[in-house]
């Protein structure tokens, strides 16, 4: 049944996973989020991170990204902003485009330094992705280079919408074809009136090799702690 999980132990090493979504604007972080809360309210010490942010604002202590900031809320394990966004680039655009107008090469042992301080003491860490799966970091590397270098399987957002079911499958194919395990989906309504939407969820949970961790429902105004709600699914992380 979707959404359906169960506590279980937790161990000495912390479960990782990737955040990916089908598309940029599917509602990665707001789903990440809720997962950190959800899990945070569960008693496991959770750490959430956004290795490359495309588009930021002004802080207290320099420009920082809202998503970011977001993750870094919903963490129990506190860290520096620097570790949960090592990358990040003024305008919204491509990380590799936001990188060339920079003149700066996304260096990845930076990402892999910040994730190490990160998971110390984390049963559960969350990397959320920026935009789709395979969003370019350079001429050579992708996004998708990071789960594998961070050691996580990934979970998958899906926007819920017209085309949806296409989005997912190209999306589930890609994860399978760089040999990384879908550990997960979750479905997220970005249209209050698609048409035959339990129709199209069905498809995906007969067709994507992962459990569905929720279906997080269409809000006119995002709130995390309905996403979390939404997510009992998420409890099964901790054991995998």
């Amino acid at each position: 049944m979707c959404g359906s999980g169960a506590e279980g132990d937790t161990r000495s090493m912390p479960r990782e996973y990737w955040v990916t979504g089908t598309d940029t604007g599917v509602g990665k972080t707001l789903v990440t989020a809720g997962l950190l809360r959800r899990l945070r309210e569960s008693g496991l010490a959770v750490a959430g991170m956004k290795p490359v942010a495309a588009g930021s604002g002004p802080g207290p202590e320099g420009p920082v990204n809202e998503d970011a900031l977001l993750l870094q809320a919903e963490s129990s394990v506190r860290h520096p902003y620097a570790d949960v966004n090592p990358w990040l680039f003024e305008p919204p655009i491509a990380p590799h485009l936001a990188a060339a107008e920079a003149g700066v090469v996304i260096d990845t042992a930076r990402i892999a330094a910040a994730h190490a301080r990160l998971r110390a003491g984390a049963d559960v860490v969350l990397a959320e992705g920026a935009g789709g799966f395979l969003v370019p970091l350079d001429e050579d590397r992708s996004l998708a280079d990071l789960p594998a270098l961070l050691g996580m399987d990934v979970l998958l957002v899906v926007g819920l919408r017209l085309g949806c079911l296409n989005h997912a499958l190209l999306t589930a194919e890609a994860i399978a074809a760089r040999g990384l395990m879908l550990a997960g989906w979750i479905g997220n309504v970005l249209d209050p009136g698609f048409s035959r939407c339990d129709e199209n969820i069905a498809t995906l949970a007969a067709r994507l090799p992962a459990p569905c961790l929720g279906i997080v429902p269409w809000m006119a105004s995002p709130d995390v702690g309905t996403a979390a709600a939404a997510l009992a699914g998420a409890l099964a992380l901790q054991g995998r």
